[in-house]
């Protein structure tokens, strides 16, 4: 429950710093963000109703096919980020900050990418894009970052037909800045190697087997010095999924001897349901 609770806080902050990131340093210069957030503010500015209540119409949708491909807990953590951040931008006002868009454009990108990137790691999504992209690289595998830019490039052509194209090269920097700094915070698209050498093969086996979606390698083996047998798996896991690793190796053999190292590229079977 405690942990929970601290994800949920920071879900909120990160919510909460999103809204003042749009409303003090991307709104003031019709700047945008990406995806449906963008969209959002194109309405935002378009017409009387406030940015934020277009942010909830707009995920609707969204969130439906999220609940469907990604799960509850997460569609209602992302249900809770997508209101939070509507909220906050009703009554964070909209002040320039500075006079210079460019200035703007380069925090306004670092702070959502921030504020995205936590939201993303600890299980929820700002919708829009966010929920598309998460459901595209389950299956593809690339980097975040990248597939929300690619997505995002649609705001920025809109955004120039109607704000003029210096300001949607000013939206497509704040967009890439925001891909670059999600992906240094959620790096779920990393492989490791793993390498355990365990004198309880079958426990750590099977706990492997129950806490990760991999195969797993075994090899027999014999420690040179002791001559004692032991076992050696092998697998490749996300960067994610070495917290669980830790937490199983410590409960069950905290002896063990573990090796890991960054995997340039993986092919064949990664998961166990490819």
């Amino acid at each position: 429950m405690n942990n929970y609770f601290v994800k949920l806080s920071i879900i909120v902050a990160s919510s909460i710093l999103l809204g003042f990131t749009f409303n003090v340093f991307l709104l003031p210069h019709e700047v945008l963000t990406g995806g449906v957030t963008g969209i959002a503010m194109i309405f935002g500015l378009l017409t009387p109703v406030n940015s934020g209540f277009w942010i909830i119409i707009l995920n609707i949708p969204i969130i439906v096919l999220g609940w469907m491909k990604l799960g509850k807990e997460f569609i209602i953590n992302s249900i809770i980020s997508v209101a939070v951040t509507s909220v906050s931008m009703l009554y964070i006002p909209i002040v320039e900050v500075t006079g210079d868009a460019l200035l703007s454009s380069v925090w306004g990108g670092v702070l959502t990418g921030v504020g995205i990137g936590l939201i993303i790691r600890f299980y929820s999504s700002t919708g829009g894009f966010d929920v598309v992209s998460l459901i595209l690289i389950k299956k593809w595998d690339v980097p975040l970052g990248g597939m929300i830019f690619g997505l995002n490039s649609i705001v920025v052509l809109i955004s120039g037909f109607f704000f003029g194209w210096e300001l949607a090269l000013y939206t497509m920097l704040s967009i890439y800045i925001t891909g670059i700094v999600i992906d240094r915070i959620h790096t779920r698209h990393v492989k490791l190697n793993l390498m355990v050498v365990t004198s309880k093969g079958e426990e750590v086996r099977q706990a492997f087997l129950d806490n990760l979606v991999r195969g797993v390698t075994i090899i027999d083996g014999q420690g040179a010095y002791s001559r004692e047998d032991k076992k050696v798996l092998y697998t490749v896991i996300t960067r994610y999924e070495l917290e669980v690793i830790r937490g199983v190796l410590q409960e069950i053999d905290p002896d063990a001897f573990v090796s890991i190292g960054q995997s340039m590229q993986v092919m064949g079977n990664f998961r166990r349901d490819d």
